[in-house]
């Protein structure tokens, strides 16, 4: 039975999950139609509801000993997001920045529980400094200043100490280049790597249970990122503790209970292992845990240690929370987000596939089929970033599309993470328009395939998902039945200009910069060759997107309209992506109604 479109988008998802010191489970999950804050006490029992808004909860913070957490939420997409203090019951909510010009990202609480800290653009749109705040002060001038970026480029919060007088904080000048700093709650700040070799990376970073010793995934030395122990006092690097092949893409400690997590992303799977930590610093390995075979979206330790959630999501499998019990491995699932009533076995797995692109490097992606012999029209779905993965996590368009008879394929273009700095550094700035080669490539391998239907081929993407739709349009206009773009760049001059300020810097590493680089962008971008689209375009968009803003959609919109079938969609409330469930069944309808007209 093939079902509509509105019945896949209200299958549920629950993740982010936290523990409460008491063991109770709070998670985020969308079963109103957008994220909200739930909470469970027991396995699979019906879960409480504690956040009630229309706008969606980005994460959730339990504290670590009190009955209440943090939550953040920003207003209509514009990713502004404010933090709310929520009694574990729902009975209360306090704002507790209430600066809704502001940015806040969430930094983590105290091990006592009566401070968290959090980085935020308050004194300049373009920097994050850091901050202190107690759990029980409110407003925008209650938060002590206790890191200053304004000289520093991007910058987050990566934890405190044990000790609650230190906190790491993470600078992001690029995709391939980090540092580290100490800031002491005193005022003293040390930046740890200042003597580090150029241009590495540190993917993850978590506090020994000691105080000194700092965890981190680091590409110091070597093309993936490795766990390695970092000294909080000098900076110092030591030997590489889990490497590999393959990326180390996370790593999370409980201090209180020497509990440790490693997850490697191995061709996209998350690997997950387990350690406790013994009192000379040496790790002992807990049983290998019983977690389906996919990607995780989030861990929390338990307050005693004794058991992990983790949200899993599978190709088959939407998004829910699990739960592993450490000193035997067994895990058992705690959510129940539904599915919609289709049935888990009409779900398609997709298979890994590998293709050679122009110059022999070899490109990763992902295809799934739809039952019978086809030949099936096809949708080539390209992820954003670009410095990002097409992971096999379970997508509900996919699933969609897949059973109304199209083939779906997503390939990891160079660029990609995941795969080692080398690769994802070979579509940097000048060979930025190799990754759109890659991506022809991926459709001549698709059209030697006698399941493929070579004239029914869809280029689809959002972000920068949408530039590369918009790219392989003006490119290659003779492989594309249709294309469709979703808050995607359409000239990337325009794009760095009217970016968040917090943004362009980090953005002009990967793509080039406005004032070196200007004539080179202009020649890539879309907007600029868009007398050779040929396909009908459907374009969408956000109205409040402060990445990439809505002018992007409009002026590709209009000038492709002179000469192709265009459709523009903009929403008034949202930005980056559609949050709102009405919003996504409007999309994504519209997406199936243009597909029907054009290519079915």
């Amino acid at each position: 039975m093939a079902y509509d479109i509105e019945r896949y988008l209200n299958v549920r998802s629950a993740g982010g999950p936290t523990f409460g010191p008491d063991g109770q489970l709070a998670f985020t999950m969308d079963t109103t139609g957008v994220a909200q804050v739930w909470r469970l006490d027991e396995s699979r029992e019906w879960p409480a509801q504690l956040s009630f808004h229309e706008e969606s909860v980005s994460f959730a913070s339990y504290s670590p000993t009190r009955d209440e957490l943090v939550y953040g939420m920003d207003r209509g997409g514009n990713e502004r997001t404010q933090l709310y203090r929520l009694a574990g019951d729902g009975s209360d909510e306090v704002a507790l920045t209430d600066d809704p010009e502001t940015i806040h990202s969430w930094g983590g609480w105290s091990h006592d529980g009566d401070a968290f800290a959090f980085a935020a653009n308050r004194r300049d749109e373009g920097h994050f400094d850091a901050y202190v705040q107690r759990r029980d002060e409110a407003g925008p001038d209650a938060a002590d200043l206790v890191f200053d970026g304004s000289e520093s480029d991007l910058c987050s919060l990566a934890g405190w100490s044990p000790s609650d007088d230190r906190l790491l904080v993470h600078e992001t000048h690029s995709n391939r280049s980090h540092d580290l700093h100490l800031t002491h709650l005193d005022g003293d700040v040390t930046h740890l790597t200042a003597d580090h070799e150029d241009e590495m990376r540190y993917g993850s970073v978590a506090w020994g249970p000691d105080g000194e010793t700092v965890y981190v995934t680091t590409d110091a030395g070597r093309d993936t990122l490795a766990l390695r122990e970092l000294d909080p006092e000098t900076g110092a690097l030591g030997s590489v503790e889990i490497g590999g092949d393959w990326d180390v893409s996370s790593v999370a400690v409980d201090a209180t209970t020497r509990t440790m997590a490693v997850v490697r992303n191995v061709e996209g799977y998350s690997d997950l292992s387990l350690f406790r930590i013994d009192d000379a610093g040496e790790r002992v390995a807990l049983p290998d845990p019983e977690l389906p075979e996919g990607v995780l979206m989030g861990l929390s330790i338990g307050p005693d240690g004794d058991r992990l959630a983790a949200a899993v999501s599978a190709p088959t499998l939407n998004t829910n929370v699990h739960v592993v019990a450490l000193e035997t491995g067994a895990s058992e699932r705690w959510t129940a987000a539904a599915t919609a009533g289709i049935p888990r076995e009409t779900f398609r797995e997709p298979e890994l596939v590998h293709y050679e692109s122009f110059d022999g490097e070899t490109i990763p992606a992902f295809l799934t089929l739809p039952a019978g012999e086809g030949p099936h029209p096809v949708i080539v779905d390209i992820h954003g970033g670009p410095e990002s993965q097409r992971r096999p996590y379970f997508l509900a368009l996919r699933q969609y599309f897949v059973d109304n008879g199209y083939a779906v394929f997503e390939p990891n273009v160079r660029g990609s993470s995941g795969y080692g700095k080398r690769y994802m550094n070979l579509d940097d700035v000048e060979k930025r328009m190799d990754s759109v080669a890659d991506l022809d490539r991926g459709v001549e391998w698709l059209t030697a395939r006698d399941d493929v239907d070579t004239d029914r081929i869809v280029a689809y993407g959002g972000s920068y998902g949408g530039f590369m739709v918009l790219a392989a349009l003006t490119e290659y206009p003779e492989r594309w039945a249709a294309g469709v773009d979703v808050v995607g760049i359409a000239n990337l001059v325009t794009f760095l200009e009217n970016t968040g300020e917090w943004r362009r810097e980090h953005r002009e590493a990967e793509y080039g910069s406005l004032s070196e680089d200007r004539e080179f962008l202009e020649s890539i971008s879309p907007i600029n060759n868009v007398e050779r689209i040929t396909a009908p375009l459907l374009v969408m968009h956000g109205a409040n997107d402060p990445r990439v803003p809505v002018e992007e959609a409009e002026q590709i919109a209009e000038r492709a309209a002179e000469h192709v079938p265009v459709e523009k969609l903009i929403f008034d409330d949202e930005g980056h992506g559609f949050s709102k469930l009405e919003n996504r069944i409007t999309a994504y309808r519209k997406v199936v109604d243009f597909l029907d007209e054009h290519v079915r």
